[in-house]
């Protein structure tokens, strides 16, 4: 018996205008009927051990993990089934540009618009073992997959929180037991909990990689780097400690929940274990770029400046999390560290056009302020 509200679990996607990718959509089956064999068999697809279905949401600091988890899963013999939020407004735009890429593997691509609920969007008759939630923010975006995910008896529904719901401390790094914000993300974890839902939410923090949509935290520092900034403006001191994760390293963790018992009913910080300061990321990215002039960071008093929330991509504290609990449960390692990936990033960054793009930062008033106390300092 459905659940409240789960009737739009079984609806039919195709009749709200919804695209579906080029992949077979395989309904379910009757009792009693004969299985008929799937165009994915006849293209030489092999038979997959599970059906795992993945939300995504537009865009942002978790924009390119969808794309990165269904490959994992694929790996996995996982049939993976896609949805992305947008209504195909992004498709010229990474990753979603490369989403032809999975379904030359046999996935699903679901386009459609998630504002009116994403149960809406699943094609009629499916159900899945696994849900990876990477849209929610609070209980009204979550509460619609979520009861699909328990009318299905869904063997994990795997939520993407947030790193960020850590409160400021002076004791890092944060673990799963450290004081966090009462977000809408933590309100997710408590809803899907109380929901009787097999669950693991994974609490990732600065992801950086290939296909990425969310560039600041590392663009930020090879945009002054690169574009003849007099100095690199820093809060307090630079020796801050920071965590910045590959995308392909919280796919591999995500799915890690695939036939894993001990993931349930857990929450798992999601980040490297190699953590760098804000003045080794100045140099391992002057390192890599290797500009004409040698630059100075300036070390700035946050307090003393009417900074946006954005302005600089990082704390103004150490903000750093442990992810002991995953490897020690999930038998997880990241295979990545940022100070090898910088050098791909860079080449990444010249594709995108950034090295010619004119920068915007110059004008910035908070920066000509800095420059202005700067040379008082000088002198």
């Amino acid at each position: 018996m459905l659940t409240s509200g789960s009737s739009v679990c079984l609806s039919v996607g195709a009749a709200l205008g919804v695209h579906l990718g080029s992949a077979f959509v395989a309904p379910s089956i009757p009792v009693g009927r004969q299985p008929i064999a799937s165009p994915r068999a006849s293209q030489g697809f092999t038979t997959m051990s599970g059906k795992a279905l993945i939300a995504q949401n537009k865009g942002g600091g978790h924009g390119e993990l969808g794309y990165h988890l269904a490959l994992k899963l694929i790996e996995k013999d996982i049939s993976v089934t896609l949805l992305q939020d947008g209504a195909g407004k992004n498709k010229d735009n990474q990753p979603f540009a490369s989403y032809g890429d999975l379904e030359s593997k046999g996935a699903t691509i679901v386009w459609g618009d998630f504002s009116e609920g994403v149960g809406k969007l699943i094609p009629e008759g499916e159900s899945f073992d696994y849900v990876f939630d990477n849209y929610a923010k609070d209980v009204d975006t979550c509460k619609d997959l979520a009861d699909c995910s328990k009318a299905w008896g869904v063997k994990n529904y795997a939520y993407v929180s947030s790193g960020g719901m850590y409160k400021d401390s002076d004791e890092v790094p944060f673990t799963e037991s450290s004081d966090v914000k009462e977000s809408g993300q933590r309100q997710v974890e408590k809803y899907v909990a109380d929901l009787g839902l097999p669950w693991t939410s994974f609490r990732p923090q600065y992801i950086y990689g290939p296909l990425t949509n969310k560039r600041d935290y590392l663009d930020w520092f090879f945009d002054r780097v690169v574009h003849g900034l007099e100095f690199i403006p820093l809060p307090l001191h630079g020796d801050q400690l920071v965590a910045l994760t590959h995308a392909e390293d919280v796919a591999s963790m995500l799915a890690s929940v695939v036939g894993n018992e001990r993931a349930v009913d857990q929450v798992f910080n999601c980040a490297s274990d190699r953590y760098i300061t804000y003045n080794g990321l100045f140099r391992e990215v002057g390192k890599v770029a290797k500009p004409a002039v040698s630059k100075m960071a300036y070390y700035y008093e946050p307090r003393d400046y009417d900074l946006k929330k954005g302005w600089f991509p990082f704390r103004n504290n150490h903000f750093v999390v442990n992810s002991e609990k995953a490897k020690r449960l999930l038998g997880w390692s990241p295979k990545h560290t940022i100070t090898d990936d910088l050098a791909e990033y860079f080449e990444g960054y010249k594709a995108a056009g950034k090295v010619e793009a004119e920068p915007n930062f110059l004008k910035d008033k908070q920066y000509q302020d800095m420059a202005t106390a700067r040379g008082n300092q000088a002198s």
